[in-house]
């Protein structure tokens, strides 16, 4: 940054008291820039890795192989072969094609494995001509046809066998149309398939920690209040009832039935696990909207990208182009931890990361079609390379016997590490039911009754005036700064809560209500009028009905209206996610929508609506196969307003025009 001094001599338009207000305020301004607040960038370097015109590189899966070149699995049924991928201009070979939706990739004694949807495959290159000579069918799985109907992997065994996970079908709600849709299976060296744990519903991410164990990511959806990730072991039943229809097979490691499973009595998932063993509690929970909307693949950070977060884990998030930080720990057996903000700014949605082999760069796998996301692209190939520096940040959140214990990057000023105004912690929880996600449950402040600073400034015991096991804790710490005087990177985490250390007892479970609760009054009603104005005796002038579409669009994009009309206005949601549908001022539905995004955890409960002059009428966040109509009057002022979905992730594509003009 460049400053230019300019000397200020006192004349009879300019005071000497003047100058020394200007000199004052750039000196300020001097002293405020050099403690800035750092960024993202400033640690972890994104680099995009160009593709050759023509290749449409829509990441499924990420592999490399024993020379050290990056395989490519695309979700248009190819894979490409990369040599040099990290140099300006890497070289691509087509090494196979022909496939159905890979979404996996790995590599092992010199073959490319990939989970087609019905069938786990081997590629070799026997000739050695850089491409694939020899497809294998190791294993097929049943297909009903169904769009939905996704297969991930394999991820290896230490023993050599292979995990496959199978997506649920679509109709109306998940379906498990065929057979072990819904599970975690092994695939035996010998060819055998062995049925590990049901109850996933869209498991795109899974794999093992750093101790050895399985975890799988899940995306909000039906029986899903929000995205998580989940520890599983065989007989596990991770929530969605619809993988239990094979239960009754041979082979099936628990005897559990569907009709076992019933969502009328407003329990929370926590709430339901007390009864039902088999019902395998996640261990973090990511509040939709806040940290991600659409789950992904995962890998685990290890020393040569910061000793600060060796152990944790980097998850992925499709739907908001980014990357999330996970810390676990196990208490009595159990797994929980927390999640944080670690690198936003991808190109597309992040589906798949891997490490380069020398674990100096994470490669980022990302692709759009049909999903969305908040990157721009269709699909992206990217690198993201640590800087070195380490920055200001909550390490790890975890459960003490009287509260929460919070660890840091960096030593924090210590009048402000035990000041309780530092800090702001919410707990809440979601519903157990078959509707499509869950709004936030019984959202509470939890009160600091005191806090014991350890006196190296890095870790704080926050004794709160209670614990609630099943619940999610917001820690933000605004106040906070390190002893250099500089702002957390990221000022929040999310901590799930299932047990309590030392036996520790948690205060009276609160009661989840059915009902959305209400975003402190701020949802403006007469925005959503559902009912027909008395006034409208000869009925409405205009009657619309607009669709939802796959891959994030409405089935119109401009409508013609004159200014005074009446008109009934009706939203259709044909699609397997939730759409509401805002009315803007012209101009204005990027802003909505942004803004829509920072509602934070009362999201959900204003339905995604910011409370802005600019939104003119709205309808509300639709679950699938459902509607609502309102009636409204078009605006006199003609112009193109807009009509924008605001449920995260989604106003980026997902616009259309209401053309209000004199004359038709």
């Amino acid at each position: 940054m460049k400053i230019k001094l300019i000397c200020c001599i006192p004349t009879p338009r300019t005071s000497g008291l003047l100058c020394c207000m200007l000199l004052l305020l750039l000196l300020l301004f001097v002293g405020s820039a050099s403690f800035a607040q750092s960024s993202e960038s400033d640690y972890w370097k994104i680099e995009k890795i160009s593709t050759p015109e023509g290749i449409v590189l829509e990441v499924g899966g990420l592999a490399f192989d024993d020379q050290g070149n990056l395989g490519v699995a695309t979700r248009r049924g190819e894979i490409w072969v990369l040599k040099n991928p990290g140099s300006a201009t890497p070289e691509f070979t087509r090494y196979a094609h022909g496939l159905h939706e890979p979404l996996g990739l790995n590599f092992k004694d010199g073959s490319f494995y990939c989970a087609q949807r019905g069938e786990l495959t081997r590629l070799t290159d026997t000739n050695q001509d850089g491409k694939a000579d020899r497809y294998e069918a190791l294993y097929s799985w049943d297909l009903a046809g169904n769009y939905h109907e996704y297969s991930y992997g394999p991820v290896f065994t230490p023993e050599g066998d292979m995990l496959v996970t199978l997506n649920l079908g679509w109709i109306g709600y998940g379906a498990s149309l065929s057979e072990w849709r819904g599970w975690l299976v092994k695939i035996t060296k010998e060819g055998k398939l062995e049925p590990i744990a049901t109850g996933l519903r869209s498991p795109a991410g899974f794999g093992y920690n750093a101790q050895g164990d399985v975890f799988y990511t899940e995306n909000q959806g039906d029986w899903v209040g929000s995205g998580r990730m989940t520890h599983l072991e065989t007989g596990d039943f991770a929530g969605n009832p619809e993988g239990l229809r094979w239960t009754n097979r041979e082979g099936s490691p628990l005897q559990l039935k569907p009709d076992a499973i019933d969502d009328t009595r407003g329990l929370t998932l926590y709430e339901y696990a007390q009864e039902v063993e088999e019902l395998k509690l996640p261990a973090v929970w990511f509040p939709h909207g806040v940290m991600g909307t659409s789950t992904s693949g995962f890998i685990n950070l290890e020393d040569e990208f910061g000793e600060a977060f060796s152990g944790q884990i980097l998850v992925g998030d499709q739907g908001r182009s980014k990357i999330m930080r996970v810390v676990l720990e196990r208490v009595d057996g159990v797994y929980q931890g927390a999640c944080f903000p670690f690198a936003n700014g991808f190109n597309s949605g992040v589906l798949r990361l891997q490490w380069d082999p020398d674990h100096r760069a994470v490669y980022v796998g990302s692709t759009s079609r049909g999903w969305s996301s908040g990157g721009k692209d269709p699909f992206a190939l990217e690198r993201m390379v640590w800087t070195g520096k380490t920055p200001f940040e909550m390490k790890r959140i975890g459960a003490h016997e009287q509260g929460l214990r919070v660890e840091f990057t960096q030593p924090v000023d210590q009048e402000r590490l035990q000041n309780p105004d530092s800090y702001e912690i919410t707990d809440f929880t979601y519903l157990y039911h078959h509707h499509y996600g869950s709004p936030v449950q019984d959202k509470q402040t939890r009160t600091i009754r005191k806090i014991t600073a350890a006196a190296d400034g890095r870790s704080a015991i926050l004794h709160l005036d209670g614990l609630r096991k099943g619940y999610i804790y917001e820690v933000r710490a605004p106040g906070l700064r390190s002893v250099n005087g500089e702002a957390l990177l990221h000022d929040h985490g999310y901590f799930t809560l299932n047990k309590i250390p030392g036996g520790g007892e948690a205060i009276t479970q609160g009661l989840a209500s059915s009902e959305p609760q209400a975003a402190n009054n701020k949802l403006d009603r007469a925005k959503n009028p559902t009912e027909m104005p008395t006034s409208w005796t000869s009925g409405p002038d205009q009657e619309i009905a607009i669709k939802t579409l796959p891959g994030l669009k409405y089935d119109t994009e401009v409508i013609n209206l004159k200014p005074g009309q009446k008109v009934k206005l009706t939203l259709e949601n044909d699609d397997d996610m939730l759409h509401n549908l805002v009315i803007t001022e012209p101009g204005q539905a990027n802003t909505v929508g942004e803004i829509a995004l920072k509602l934070g955890l009362d999201g959900e409960a204003q339905q995604y609506v910011p409370d802005m002059e600019q939104v003119l009428y709205y309808l509300k966040v639709l679950q699938p196969e459902s509607s609502e109509t309102i009636y409204f009057e078009v605006p006199q002022e003609p112009g193109d307003y807009q009509f924008v979905c605001t449920f995260p992730g989604h106003h980026t594509t997902m616009q259309g025009i209401l053309r209000v003009t004199a004359a038709l």
